[in-house]
């Protein structure tokens, strides 16, 4: 039917990969990242594609743990690996065991990534930053317990101020295992809850010697602190995520140990002049009660002139009550008098008195008020002013 030998599917795969294993055991190539896929076993998966071709890549989860990137789709990036057949589907991969992004080095690439992650959660943000306290006691120191910085440290604590108390937690300040000791002794420190600040660093270094001060662990850790962080890492032109998550940056570990504790002079000076604006409050204070104590003494009327004066009221008030009831007494009497001889001058007596008389018939004592009420021979009696007088009618004239 067909000339030559015939092959099955799986020995020409099984060909094809080992030629291009035995021929392509490590190549570095480039190329834009598409179809970025992380799943959870941790593996990487993506296409490496340029305007020509595109190709399959797999990065196994031992090597994608040591990426200090994110890769992203539409990233340029350098891989170095080996080529090799994936045989369920007869297609050409790359098993890759290092990636790097084109034109900038992963650690920088990595640096700005975290950065901006951490940006957008809000743990830069200034009102997330606390105030150091103006006179700590107990200073928490996290750093390397033998390099430049603790002495560096220590000689400006010891410099600026006396009974401190402080306390160092030495850590592994570079290499993989640092990140992990740095985040952990900060969280010691916030469990214990011993001292009332953290300073936070190691001395100068490159890029690599300072990548730990970078890693995510240890911002996370800076920024769930209770206690006030002060991140004093490197020298003043270093940057860290450390620098932008704690409470305060030091451009290096001495001048973070500065800002920590105050010079014992400046405080000197800044009690001086608290003792002195203390001094003045208090004799302003007791200017102003004395002028009060003073305006209350003249205001205030001894015993007994109090006593003398409540003597003259009270016989001012018995005078004006007796005056009072003297003209009430005398008005009342003149008035009885008026009322007496209104009576008088109103009373049956009063007219006798003048000259007339009151005229009773005998017999039925009846008022004889007209003549015709008589009769010649009736026996009369006639009351008069003073006296009465009996009388006998002899004539009646009507």
């Amino acid at each position: 039917m067909f000339d030559g030998e015939c092959l099955t599917v799986s020995v020409l795969v099984g060909l094809l990969q080992e030629v291009v294993e035995s021929n392509f055991m490590q190549v570095v190539v480039e190329g834009e990242i598409s179809n970025f896929s992380a799943p959870a076993s941790g593996h990487l998966y993506l296409t490496l594609k340029d305007e020509g071709a595109q190709v399959r890549v797999a990065m196994f989860r031992p090597q994608a743990r040591l990426l200090r990137f994110q890769p992203e789709n539409g990233m340029s990036v350098v891989c170095r690996g080996r080529a090799s057949i994936y045989r369920q589907r007869g297609e050409l991969q790359l098993i890759v065991d290092r990636m790097e992004p084109r034109g900038i080095g992963s650690m920088q690439v990595a640096f700005e990534q975290l950065k901006e992650r951490l940006k957008q959660e809000g743990l830069f943000d200034p009102d997330r930053k606390r105030p150091l306290p103006a006179y700590p006691r107990n200073i928490g120191i996290v750093t390397s317990a033998t390099g430049a910085a603790i002495r560096d440290i220590l000689n400006v604590l010891s410099r600026r101020a006396t009974g401190l108390r402080i306390l160092l937690r030495p850590v592994a300040v570079q290499g993989e295992a640092a990140a992990g000791e740095i985040a952990t002794a900060i969280e010691e420190m916030n469990r214990h809850g011993e001292v009332d600040v953290l300073l936070v660093g190691r001395g100068g270094g490159s890029l690599e010697d300072l990548w730990a001060f970078n890693e995510e662990v240890v911002a996370r850790a800076i920024a769930c602190s209770a206690i006030p962080v002060v991140s004093a890492v490197g020298h003043e032109t270093d940057t860290t995520i450390a620098d932008f998550v704690a409470d305060l940056r030091a451009p290096t570990p001495s001048a973070g140990a500065e800002l920590v504790v105050r010079n014992r002079q400046e405080l000197e000076g800044h009690l001086d002049h608290l003792s002195q604006r203390l001094a003045r409050q208090m004799d302003s204070r007791l200017r102003l009660l004395s002028e009060r104590v003073t305006s209350l003494q003249r205001r205030l009327i001894p015993p007994r002139q109090r006593l003398d004066m409540a003597a003259h009221r009270h016989a001012e008030l018995k005078r004006r009550l007796l005056q009072a009831w003297h003209h009430g007494l005398a008005d009342n009497r003149k008035r009885a008098a008026n009322l007496s001889a209104h009576l008088d001058a109103l009373s049956p007596l009063g007219v006798l008195q003048r000259g007339y008389a009151l005229v009773y018939r005998e017999d039925d004592g009846c008022l004889v008020r007209e003549s015709a009420q008589t009769n010649p021979g009736d026996q009369l009696t006639l009351r008069l002013g003073r006296g009465v007088i009996k009388a006998r009618v002899t004539e009646v004239d009507p």
